[in-house]
């Protein structure tokens, strides 16, 4: 299987987020991609080639145009007004303020585009967002024309990035884009399975009264975990789209015997979809020493998930989402990915 790579990605290296009321290092660290990377060569996975650059058309067919220009610009705004820190959102529209204008100071602005505190935006965070789209785009290119799987080693990873906002590490979300493009090529309908830990809110909000892609995700339920407020069983689109947005929301602590139950009937609702294309958000924080989420899968269940996908008979895009149990998150992807060559 080819890896879609660019060190590039690299270049947002973040200092601080948020986390159980201290500033600390990212979970979300440059390093992983290198991990991942070695897993890649140590295992014969295939060949690493670099991505094609594709411009932000295709970021602006699911992404507004004024947020985009607020994440390319932030940050030379945050250092013109002589912030000295990484711009850490601190105030937001609240529920209390309906009918809020977008503010034209940048601390109004950061609060406005963003869903969450942890997330910093630091130097280089828009051209590594932008390298880490173009990642996707080649990957889903390169499947689309040898009907070949593929993996894009994408950071920032991208599925909590809604139509209009950033969090969760996410700013560009890279499933949606590639699933949009991959309509564009002639495809009538894509899935997008989401099996990070994490409910991909960003992917659901950007599809939900859509009827051309179908959304399954497998995640913590948000009654308890992050990002909360979106990701209940009963949100199955709107309009269109209903009966295309597929939640199973499971409990702090689920193991491997329930999660792949889920797995299983998510893959039969992508399987009667008639869904020409499977865009996995690959995320392996479902691992159980994953230091920021709560499932209790081990490593040797991830070749297993890695099958189970292939069964589908599909061809798949894998795009790298979460997982910051750092020593183990290349063993963790490879292991899926190897799964699935050997099915």
């Amino acid at each position: 299987m080819i890896t879609f790579h660019s060190e590039a990605t690299k270049l947002r290296r973040a200092k601080t987020e948020l986390n159980e009321g201290l500033l600390v290092a990212p979970f979300e660290c440059p390093e992983r991609v290198d991990l991942v990377l070695e897993r890649v060569r140590a295992t014969g996975l295939g060949a690493v080639q670099a991505p094609t650059r594709y411009g932000l058309e295709p970021v602006l067919a699911v992404h507004d145009a004024a947020y985009v220009e607020f994440l390319a610009s932030c940050w030379e705004e945050w250092k013109a007004i002589g912030m000295a820190g990484e711009a850490i959102p601190n105030i937001w529209p609240s529920r209390s303020m309906p009918g809020t204008r977008v503010p034209e100071h940048i601390e109004g602005r950061l609060g406005y585009y963003a869903q969450t505190g942890e997330t910093s935006i630091c130097a280089n965070t828009f051209e590594a967002a932008d390298i880490s789209k173009d990642i996707a785009l080649s990957a889903l290119g390169h499947t689309l024309k040898t009907g070949e799987p593929s993996f894009g080693l994408c950071r920032p990873p991208g599925h909590h990035a809604s139509s209009d906002q950033f969090g969760g590490y996410c700013f560009f979300n890279n499933a949606a884009i590639a699933a949009d493009q991959a309509l564009k090529h002639g495809l009538s309908r894509v899935a997008v399975l989401d099996i990070d830990f994490h409910h991909g809110n960003g992917t659901q909000e950007i599809f939900y009264s859509r009827d051309d892609v179908i959304v399954v995700s497998l995640h913590g339920d948000p009654l308890h975990c992050f990002p909360y407020y979106l990701g209940h069983a009963d949100e199955t689109g709107s309009g269109r789209g209903e009966g295309f947005n597929i939640n199973y929301p499971m409990p702090p602590g689920t193991g491997y015997a329930r999660w792949s139950a889920a797995l299983d009937e998510g893959l039969a609702r992508i399987g009667q979809s008639g869904a020409e294309l499977l865009v996995v958000s690959l995320g392996v924080d479902t691992f159980e020493h994953d230091p920021i989420s709560s499932f209790t899968l081990k490593s040797e269940d991830y070749p297993d998930i890695g099958r189970r996908l292939a069964e589908l008979g599909l061809p798949t895009v894998f795009l790298l989402e979460g997982g910051y149990a750092v020593e183990e998150i290349g063993i963790n992807v490879v292991n899926v990915l190897s799964g699935f060559e050997t099915a």
